[in-house]
């Protein structure tokens, strides 16, 4: 038996038969949805979605950069497949990323569905009782004034109060028992209602950005000068378009790229060879309306509820091959992708018909021609000065009459036999605009064409340019930006508007009336002294011009004190006296 004078008698340090109810299968869905739809749940989705998203800014995605996919796919081929398996080039379509923008979705809504029931009632319901005992408050004030008729005055006080507070944006609300007369006041409603606003704004721009998304298409074309691009699904390089986008849903309009221009820092200044301004300058068709307009960097043009971005631009050299008996079985502007700042381009031509074998040619072209001690060419400027096309050419199988998609930026050597180049024993083709060279094995020949215009002295026009272009289309960004706009302001009035009660309480007691003023903060408030101290002074005023109560005096004034000097003698000066 416990004999320890401390504890009853009856004290039982444990108890193995009591045990927790169990919840059941609807318990433990209740409180799984009580966690989700917690504001600390809603808070921590809302980092994991940011955090989520940042695989989206490091690596291409392919619904807007598919050549940089494909770039990416060419530089890590080990490692890309990897990455591909795990969506990180369709981050914003992967399940992974879903799920947590379904559930930041659910999360918010059951958050802020309860907290706009509970704000209705809060802003039905009348501001509190004056408490009985105001001095208990940390930001107290009293002040005594002297009445003739203290009863009056003391509700005069309270009615001049009660107009001061509502002039300051309070509720308020009368309260009087017997010689007491008070007033209760209450403001910062606009705090709980820009916070909702702000989750509420939350959840339009995720309703927006899902549903609109259902309706926006993006798409990529890369086009040459000269060249015409039609606004229909067939003339795409590249189409992403939403669920609820239809064959039709294109707006119909054509688009002809007239010339790009660059201009590139001079030698010796600055910077020298980094690219400045670049513009694609376009000529647009539309309902029978022809217009020109620019495509720039940050500047993107708007047709037919469509917006055309600027994405890259390079060199596109137009290339003639043809075979043993003359005829041309291959001529275009080939597209060279750049590879560094000074645009060292890499570009493949595939030649399938009107050659014994299907060829391949891969090359290189330098706009500014430099050469290394070990021989090998690189370009040391970006702009036309001494342009150079070099190409390996290979035959054999180009791998595109099985069904598998090939890239126009990818030659798949294998299967192919190099017939230039390293490894083996005919040195590369090097062209130069306007200059023809033959094709090993006589194959035939390959010319690189001199685009110059008539009469042109240099060889600054002589190589065409391409433009990688972006149209994207998705009319829900107006309202992700309203959203936006009033998540914004709602967390602005969340943060910066005090919620604050405040109370003003006059007592009379023969020829007086005792003032007090309190303030209670609801939250954290380091203004709230400052704010009774001006309720207070700005009273004092309204009382002293209505002529209600006075100023008590600290002292009798028919009573000199007794530490003054008698008054038949002057009193003393804090100034020297001078004689």
């Amino acid at each position: 038996m416990d004999t320890d004078p401390l504890r009853p008698s009856d004290h039982v340090d444990g108890d193995d038969t009591i045990v927790q109810p169990k919840l059941g299968f609807v318990g433990w869905l209740r409180w799984g949805w009580r966690q989700l739809t917690s504001m600390r749940t809603a808070l921590i989705l809302l980092l994991v979605l940011a955090i989520a998203a940042i695989p989206g800014s490091i690596f291409p995605q392919r619904m807007a950069d598919p050549n940089g996919v494909t770039q990416w796919e060419r530089n890590n081929p080990d490692i890309f497949p990897v990455l591909d398996s795990l969506k990180m080039f369709d981050v914003y379509l992967s399940p992974w990323f879903s799920a947590i923008y379904l559930l930041l979705f659910t999360s918010l809504v059951g958050c802020v569905i309860p907290r706009i029931k509970h704000h209705l009632k809060a802003l039905q319901a009348r501001p509190p009782r004056t408490p009985a005992r105001l001095k208990r408050l940390a930001d107290f004030r009293a002040v005594e004034r002297t009445s003739t008729d203290a009863a009056a005055d003391a509700a005069a006080s309270i009615d001049i109060a009660q107009k001061q507070l509502k002039a300051l944006g309070y509720r308020v609300e009368r309260y009087d028992a017997g010689r007491t007369f008070s007033v209760s006041a209450e403001r910062g409603y606009w705090r709980e209602t820009g916070n909702l606003l702000f989750h509420i704004a939350l959840v339009g721009v995720l309703i927006t950005v899902g549903v609109g998304g259902g309706f926006a298409y993006t798409g990529q074309r890369v086009l040459v000068e000269g060249e015409t691009f039609a606004n229909t699904l067939l003339d795409y390089d590249s189409m992403n378009r939403g669920r609820f986008v239809g064959d039709g849903a294109l707006t119909p309009y054509s688009m002809r790229l007239d010339s790009f221009d660059v201009t590139y820092q001079p030698f010796g200044e600055p910077g020298s060879g980094q690219a400045g301004d670049f513009s694609a300058n376009v000529t647009l068709k539309e309902n029978g309306d022809t217009r020109t307009g620019s495509v720039k960097v940050n500047h993107p043009l708007e047709v037919g509820g469509d917006r055309i971005y600027l994405l890259g631009n390079g060199y596109a050299p137009t290339i003639t091959v043809r075979n043993a008996d003359g005829k041309v079985v291959f001529k275009n502007s080939v597209p060279f992708l750049p590879q560094d700042t000074s645009m060292t381009s890499l570009g493949v031509v595939k030649v399938t018909d009107g050659m014994p074998e299907q060829l391949g040619l891969l090359g290189f072209f330098y706009p500014t021609t430099g050469v290394l001690d070990t021989g090998a060419f690189f370009s040391a400027y970006g702009d036309l000065t001494n342009p150079t096309l070099t190409l390996d050419v290979y035959s054999g199988d180009l791998g595109i009459n099985e069904g598998t998609p090939r890239s126009v930026y990818v030659l798949d050597t294998t299967g192919m036999t190099k017939l230039t180049g390293r490894t083996t024993d005919v040195e590369s083709i090097k062209l130069t605009p306007g200059k023809t060279a033959d094709l090993p094995n006589g194959l035939g020949t390959v010319t690189f064409e001199d685009e110059s215009p008539a009469g042109a002295t240099d060889l600054t026009h002589s190589v065409k340019r391409f433009a990688s272009l972006q149209i994207h289309h998705d009319a829900s960004s107006v309202w992700v930006l309203v959203f936006a706009l009033l998540a914004l302001g709602g967390l602005m009035l969340a943060l910066f508007v005090p919620r604050r009660r405040v109370w003003v309480k006059a007592t009379h007691s023969g020829d007086g009336v005792a003032l007090e003023y309190a303030g209670l903060a609801r939250g954290e408030d380091p203004t709230l002294g400052a704010a009774v101290d001006d309720l207070v002074a700005g009273h004092a005023r309204l009382l002293d011009a209505a002529g209600v109560t006075a100023a008590h005096e600290a002292e009798d004034e028919s009573e000199p004190p007794a530490s003054s000097p008698p008054a038949s003698e002057p009193p003393a000066s804090d100034t020297p006296k001078v004689d």
